[in-house]
């Protein structure tokens, strides 16, 4: 099945002239060649022919791949970016334009990928370059490990390992090398450079149809740039499986595409496809160092993550290892004002971690009775039923909160109650002093300020903290039903006066505030503590689920429709009734009388 693509564009036609122009407005060091529609050049605005006095480091190919090659342009990096239309290589003429704007006395240096298009488009125009008197060199790179050795000329695919080619080879035209020199440089670095790709989605092609031929749970290893099938197509794997498959590929002794042995220098480039956001890319980068050092016995001097050489709006991402040595580090770490090269990135790289400078609450007390009693008193284990039982439920409940928060928030509230309730259940075997109701409730809200994030992390850390305080000031050793009730008044209130939320807000305080009243109206009625517990509990299930019925007037949720609010109830709301129910439920059945 395919559809629409959706592009924020204006005629199919023009958006690589267009592209060119936006860049050109936004960075004040790049120029553009009058030329449109037949010559598409980027060059650096401080750079002429009759007056270059450097070798000029020219680069280019079919667009769709930005920010390469244009956001490469730039002094350090490259001298000009000969743009094709999208993922068709540039004309010749419109390369021998590039040639001739930017080529001085010293010559340029063509990088080329290799596709069959780029070398005989970049092949011809050198040749008619040289003609001209002009001095050219030509380096092709195809990095591309994914694929097994190939028997005919086609050769490797260029990929992102180009990117840093022209890193090295910019560098080092900007330092004042020759030709020969220059070359020989980038030479160097494109023997030196593999990288693998993997794709959870192929690109669409400006005015066409996306395709889903990948399919649900699927992605493809080796996927080509311009969405040329890859190696397999197989299940989609966690980030660190695909991370560990794609290093052991680039680093393959059998195929050999690279010179990198245990105890080498490497820099790693992880490089998004157009579609990946910033997290995943961190987190593919976070997997790859240790692997590299632990499983391959690598030393990672550099490493850039970021996307550097798309498809379109592929989902993915590409990993590149470059062999490194001190030289290749110099070229790397040098300066640039290309505008898409990463900034603080040179230099030797320090610990990736350091230690907390305060220690979390429960090692801060010096009480030596804060812990986790060798035997639990039967308050103790009435405490430990009930905070067992609220943080399951809150467990069991995460994807519908998920479900929830989708449509009226962020999507997240069910992920972040459940890193809450996950953290309680594993601090409670640990460090709650559970015979000690009163600083078991300061111990839940450490534990949540450390997990939870976002606005619910607060909340119910000040609703920890305001309990404690009131039980502190009120109890001696056993907690009774009154104070656990005048302790929730005081939590609602708490959070009430700092969130700024009350009843009808449709937030958690609609399923806490009916309960709260229920707790109190029934105990001073002389009804057990355990039936007023539960009935209470009765009173936040119908307050959460009334919540369907009310306009937002806190949070995220301020921003939807009253229509969409009408569909789901408030998921705090819910959370909040759950795990309070399951406690009250717990209590009941573990004191029946």
């Amino acid at each position: 099945m395919a559809f629409q693509g959706k592009k924020l564009i204006n005629n199919p036609n023009d958006v690589v002239t267009e592209f060119i122009e936006g860049l050109a407005e936004t960075y004040p060091g790049v120029q553009y060649l009058d030329g449109f529609p037949e010559v598409k050049v980027v060059l650096r605005a401080d750079v002429s022919s009759a007056t270059y006095d450097k070798v000029a480091v020219i680069s280019g190919g079919g667009s769709g791949h930005e920010p390469a090659h244009a956001g490469f342009v730039g002094e350090g990096m490259l001298t000009a970016a000969i743009c094709g239309e999208v993922f068709a290589s540039p004309q010749v003429d419109s390369i021998l334009a590039g040639i001739r704007a930017v080529t001085g006395p010293k010559g340029c240096i063509l990088i080329v990928k290799n596709y069959t298009g780029d070398r005989l488009n970049f092949g011809l125009a050198a040749e008619q370059a040289k003609s001209e008197g002009y001095k050219v060199e030509t380096v092709i790179v195809g990095d591309d490990c994914a694929l097994p050795p190939p028997r005919g000329i086609a050769g490797r695919r260029g990929l992102a390992g180009t990117i840093l080619v022209h890193k090295v080879a910019g560098a080092a035209a900007a330092s004042g090398l020759s030709l020969d020199e220059v070359a020989a440089e980038a030479k160097c670095a494109s023997e030196m450079v593999g990288t693998m790709g993997v794709a959870l989605s192929v690109c669409t092609l400006p005015g066409q149809v996306t395709s889903d031929r990948l399919g649900p749970g699927k992605m493809e290893l080796g996927l080509g740039i311009h969405g040329e099938p890859g190696a397999a197509v197989v299940d989609l794997q966690p980030v660190e499986v695909v991370v560990s498959y794609v290093l052991k590929q680039i680093l393959s002794p059998e195929t050999n595409y690279v010179p990198i042995t245990r105890g080498n220098r490497v820099v790693l480039m992880v490089n998004g496809l157009g579609a990946t956001p910033v997290m995943e890319l961190m987190i593919a980068a976070g997997k790859a160092v240790p692997q590299l050092q632990l499983e391959h016995g690598l030393a990672v001097d550099r490493v850039y993550t970021g996307s550097f050489m798309t498809s379109l709006d592929m989902a993915g991402f590409s990993i590149s290892i470059m062999k490194a040595d001190e030289a290749i580090l110099q070229w790397l770490d040098a300066a640039t004002k290309a505008p898409f090269w990463p900034a603080g990135i040179d230099g030797n790289r320090p610990p990736a971690k350091i230690p907390v400078q305060l220690p979390l609450n429960h090692l801060m007390n010096n009480d030596e009775s804060i812990g986790r009693p060798l035997q639990l008193s039967k308050q103790g284990q009435i405490l430990e039923v009930c905070i067992e039982a609220a943080a399951n439920a809150v467990i069991d409940l995460r994807d519908s909160l998920n479900e929830w928060d989708s449509k009226v928030g962020d999507g997240d509230c069910g992920s972040t109650m459940y890193r809450g309730a996950t953290a309680i259940l594993e601090d409670m075997k640990k460090y709650y002093p559970l015979n000690d109701a009163v600083e078991t409730v300061n111990e839940i809200g450490s534990s949540v300020r450390r997990v939870m994030g976002g606005t619910s992390g607060i909340i119910y850390n000040i609703f920890c903290k305001a309990a404690h305080a009131q039980l502190k000031a009120n109890s001696q050793s056993a907690v009774t039903s009154k104070q656990w009730a005048e302790a929730l008044e005081a939590s609602i209130a708490a959070v009430s006066k700092y969130g700024g939320a009350s009843a009808g807000y449709r937030t958690l305080l609609d399923a806490l505030i009916p309960a709260s009243a229920v707790l109190q109206e029934r105990l001073n009625a002389g009804d057990d503590p355990f039936t007023a517990f539960v009935l209470s509990s009765e009173a936040a299930l119908a307050g959460a689920e009334s919540t369907r019925h009310m306009q937002a007037q806190a949070g995220r949720s301020t921003y939807v429709s009253t229509d969409i609010l009408a569909s789901v109830p408030d998921p705090g709301a819910m959370a909040a009734a759950a795990w309070y129910r399951a406690a009250a439920l717990a209590i009941k059945n573990k004191e029946p009388s």
